[in-house]
């Protein structure tokens, strides 16, 4: 028996939905109620009666909850013991893309860390390809994980691969920034040919896995620039705009403090209408720690303040 979706299970039976137990467990809903049926094929029981109410428990369900219920206690107390004793150090790590909405909310959680307890945080910036990898193949327990909306199934069919659930955080459009002293900087919104002058600041590591380097420029980075400067550094990124008065930048909306420290403003280009997606990932079986929790909290009033 899957431990697991033993848990989703309690959830659902807990909230009564499977929508609600999603969001309580920051799990998508189908992974949720492909674990219920797995368990009840596994056990030979049926749990729940899908109902116009919500998710009721059968007689062998409510069952099988008296005895989750204990397990689920017991694995609790032995993570007390042997995960948050004395001294031990709390861990928080996660690979993401460089966006000014979700560094704010990091520095947010930076200031509810615990002072009586130790602590070790990583915290990456990085394309998708690292953030997934850095899951799969280190200590990385999270990663947000950023793609155009038309690549949504290939993502969505890359994470069930590898045994990842993904939950998505936000969508949006990018829009452009630029130094308060640029030509264009006065025009509420810009057009695509209205760029065509300027020098564009680009992420220096665009990435989409089934897509060849040179397609992905192609997608990522159109030839409707004339001049482009790669920076690995969004903090370098943010210093050449704030010199530079003709130069530009895609990125998801940031915040205005940030604006008014590098002297810059933003802007929407009336003919952008691709769609990005930023997705919160982890391991199927990986349980969110209190600091995990802590840190989607900020990233959820981040995402309402700015985007």
């Amino acid at each position: 028996m899957n431990i697991l979706y033993l848990k989703y299970a309690h959830e659902v039976a807990r909230s009564g939905s499977i929508s609600k137990a999603a969001k309580q467990l920051f799990v998508a809903q189908p992974n949720i109620s492909r674990a219920i049926k797995e368990l009840e094929t596994s056990l030979g029981i049926t749990i729940f009666e899908r109902t116009t109410k919500g998710m009721v428990l059968t007689p062998d369900g409510e069952r099988l909850m008296q005895y989750a219920n204990n397990i689920l206690n017991q694995i609790q107390e032995v993570e007390k013991i042997f995960l948050k004793g004395e001294g031990q150090k709390q861990k928080f790590s996660i690979s993401v893309p460089r966006a000014s909405y979700i560094s704010y909310a990091f520095s947010r959680f930076s200031l509810r860390l615990p002072e009586d307890t130790p602590v070790e945080i990583f915290y990456k910036e990085t394309n998708a390809l690292r953030a997934i990898n850095n899951i799969l193949r280190s200590d990385y327990k999270l990663g947000i994980i950023r793609y155009a909306a038309r690549h949504e199934r290939y993502f969505r069919d890359l994470l069930e691969e590898k045994e990842l659930v993904g939950e998505l955080v936000t969508e949006f459009h990018y829009v452009l920034i630029m130094n308060a002293r640029h030509p264009l900087a006065k025009k509420e919104e810009i057009g695509y040919e209205d760029l065509k002058p300027y020098l564009e600041i680009a992420h220096a590591d665009p990435y989409v896995p089934f897509l060849s380097l040179s397609e992905v420029r192609r997608e990522e980075l159109p030839e409707d620039t004339n001049r482009r400067i790669f920076v690995f550094e969004r903090a370098s990124q943010f210093e050449v705009l704030a010199v530079n008065p003709e130069a530009f930048m895609w990125v998801s909306s940031v915040p205005d403090e940030l604006l008014d420290r590098y002297g810059l403003v933003e802007r929407k280009c009336r003919d952008n209408e691709k769609i990005y997606r930023d997705v919160l990932i982890h391991r199927r079986d990986y349980r969110l720690t209190e600091l995990d929790k802590m840190f989607v909290e900020e990233l959820g009033e981040a995402k309402l303040r700015f985007l």
